[in-house]
């Protein structure tokens, strides 16, 4: 296709998408689940599972192979708008907080599941014929291990965000670790793409470009007066473009380094300085990401498929998968927060936060398909571990909230001492 061809198809599928996604998120907020889940799996159900299945022509009108990488880039750019101005929200100040406790929370979160991930494979993959043949036992096993400990951080912080939990403990406490748990797993999955593609040099960037981001960021904190200085004197219109500009630079240098621009974004969001007009200039993104962010999402459901999902081996395999998840995501992280010392309530609230994959395991998954890592059984088994814990994230809050409320509602309070679970 021409690019003005590609333009009217572009303007077609984004109606289409906010469409589908707008009556989806209304649909499941019939059950509880807040719109993040709705446009998810909106993006499922204009993929080849629902739509190319039942109307293969029209998906392929509607979304043109063409075309899809255009709905990538411009998804890219909500998701990056909407986690700066989640990482803005987070402020620096909370992390002094949690730092503790996240980091304990993080580490159970990787370790656990990971080490699950890797049993199974060593025990069941060979019998079930999951693995790819070209690729060694301990890569495909490091790589579904990795795929059980990523946490759906940009959905997290929707769900956060959209149940108004960013200012109590649990759910900053989330966020700290999540993000601490996907840094730590797209460090790990560069090891693993450096493995399949015996380089060393994947894993070695990612390593040196989180340090170079910290050192950023951390230079970034000690200029915050000079920034407002110089931001009161300088025009609205420019203003914005600066920040526009920031946003994709670290953005850019986030993906290129293998930690993916997320992370940049909301890196840059937690260290950027507050005043009445920068406040005003950061609300100004927040549309970018409301309206763009539907695009991301429907363009990693687009490349999922259940009807891969046929032999009684694969299911077997797709059936402890979640269960594995669940019990190294939600139960390490629920122990790992009681032995920090959070009460009960709080720790099983983050233990549900912190199960959630979503579609941050999607874009894991796309990229050990695309290696030559993960078979198409593989990638679609691990497909239903994102979208079963991320849909029971919000069902399960609600059941703890009902049977184990919070004993106070101080929002960042000091946690107690150290106790077992």
């Amino acid at each position: 296709m021409s690019p003005t061809e590609l333009a009217p198809a572009f303007f077609l599928a984004t109606v289409a998408i906010l469409i589908v996604c707008r009556l989806t998120s209304r649909l499941l907020q019939l059950g509880k689940q807040p719109p993040v889940v709705g446009e998810m799996l909106a993006g499922v159900l204009l993929g080849p599972s629902v739509l190319g299945a039942l109307l293969p022509g029209v998906e392929n009108t509607l979304f043109p192979q063409e075309l899809r990488p255009v709905l990538y880039v411009v998804g890219q750019i909500g998701l990056v708008a909407f986690m700066f101005r989640v990482g803005w929200e987070f402020r620096v100040d909370r992390l002094r907080t949690i730092a503790r406790s996240a980091g304990i929370v993080s580490a159970a979160g990787m370790f656990v599941p990971v080490l699950l991930g890797v049993a199974l494979v060593v025990a069941a993959g060979e019998r079930t014929g999951i693995l790819h043949p070209d690729m060694s036992m301990e890569v495909s096993a490091l790589f579904v291990g990795v795929a059980l400990a990523v946490t759906a951080f940009p959905m997290l912080a929707r769900i956060i965000s959209e149940r108004g939990l960013s200012g109590t403990r649990h759910g900053s406490l989330s966020l700290g670790s999540g993000a601490l748990d996907d840094a730590a797993a797209w460090v790990l999955l560069a090891g693993v793409l450096s493995m399949a593609h015996r380089s060393a040099g994947l894993v070695s960037a990612a390593a040196a470009g989180a340090v170079g981001l910290v050192v950023v960021m951390a230079v970034l904190l000690r200029l915050h007066s000079h920034i407002v200085w110089l931001a009161e004197r300088t025009a609205p219109e420019n203003l914005l473009l600066i920040l526009a500009g920031a946003l994709f630079l670290v953005a850019w240098y986030a993906d290129i380094i293998g930690l993916y621009a997320v992370f940049g974004a909301f890196s840059l969001g937690v260290v950027f300085p507050r005043s009445e007009r920068l406040d005003k200039t950061v609300e100004t993104v927040r549309p970018v990401g409301l309206l763009f962010v539907p695009l991301f999402f429907t363009y990693s459901g687009l490349n999922t498929d259940f009807t891969l999902l046929g032999s009684g081996s694969v299911l077997l395999f797709t059936a402890l998968c979640v269960l594995l998840a669940v019990a190294g995501k939600f139960g390490a992280c629920w122990l790992a927060a009681r032995a920090a010392g959070e009460s009960a309530p709080v720790a099983l609230r983050v233990g549900a936060l912190m199960n959630a994959r979503g579609l941050m395991q999607l874009i894991a998954l796309n990229l050990g398909l695309e290696a030559g890592i993960v078979t198409q059984a593989m990638f679609s088994a691990l497909v239903v571990v994102a979208l079963v814990t991320t849909t029971m994230t919000t069902p399960l809050l609600m059941w703890i909230e009902r049977r184990h409320p919070l004993p106070d509602d101080t929002p960042l309070r000091e946690p107690a001492p150290a106790t077992t679970a």
